[in-house]
């Protein structure tokens, strides 16, 4: 007979232990217990019947490059947003996907790590938020992309090509920029993987009457 597991208790292992405390108290954890000596300090935080570790050891350890993600269901993803902005961590709404009908989030603790958050109970359709993260600025993509291919003017292949040099032979979708004046034409995908590797680059819409437009205005107004 194979055995039961009855609970677990993830470890994490941080740099800072008062500021992660901290963090994850902006959560809905208290501290349980904590202790400490010269080489490593803990906190062993509950939030009802769940328990989690928080430990701190010096030297420290060598993590990993991927930092860890921990997904967390809460009773209620609103009032846990307003604390963790409260406490100067602001999160991003990812949507409200079917295994977290009541919205889901992203927030990065103060080590890097990738805390999500899903409430289980849903909420009306009327009373749902945007997404803010990933999946906004993939709408954003999808609708410059279609004001293209209504316009026209694109060229006919990708610019930004596969990694490692070999040309994509997707069609370009999306113009993007940056703060330097370079820009690039690429498919939607391409187009994401900039936006989300490449800071301060953006999505370049030609709708409208542009800055040429109101600078000439502006003149005119003299």
């Amino acid at each position: 007979m194979l055995p039961t597991v009855e609970a677990s208790v993830p470890v994490l292992y941080v740099a800072d232990i008062e500021r992660s405390q901290a963090f994850y108290t902006s959560l809905g954890w208290s501290v349980l217990r904590s202790g400490a000596d010269a080489a490593a300090s803990w906190r062993h935080m509950r939030s009802g019947e769940l328990a989690m570790l928080l430990a701190a050891v010096q030297p420290r350890l060598i993590t990993v490059e991927l930092p860890l993600l921990v997904y967390f269901y809460v009773d209620n993803l609103e009032r846990t947003l307003q604390s963790l902005a409260d406490a100067g961590h602001p999160a991003e709404r990812i949507g409200y996907p079917d295994h977290a009908p009541g919205g889901e989030a992203r927030v990065q603790d103060p080590d890097g790590n990738v805390v999500l958050l899903g409430q289980r109970t849903a909420v009306p359709e009327a009373d749902r938020q945007a997404a803010t993260g990933a999946e906004a600025k993939f709408g954003l993509i999808q609708r410059a992309a279609e004001a293209v291919s209504q316009r026209g003017g694109a060229p006919e292949r990708c610019q930004v090509g596969q990694a490692g040099g070999a040309p994509c032979g997707a069609a370009a979708q999306v113009k993007l920029t940056d703060s330097w004046g370079d820009s690039v034409w690429g498919c939607t995908e391409h187009g994401e993987e900039v936006l989300f590797s490449v800071r301060g680059a953006f999505i370049a819409i030609e709708d409208g009457d542009g800055l040429g437009q109101f600078l000439r205005n502006r003149s005119a107004r003299r």
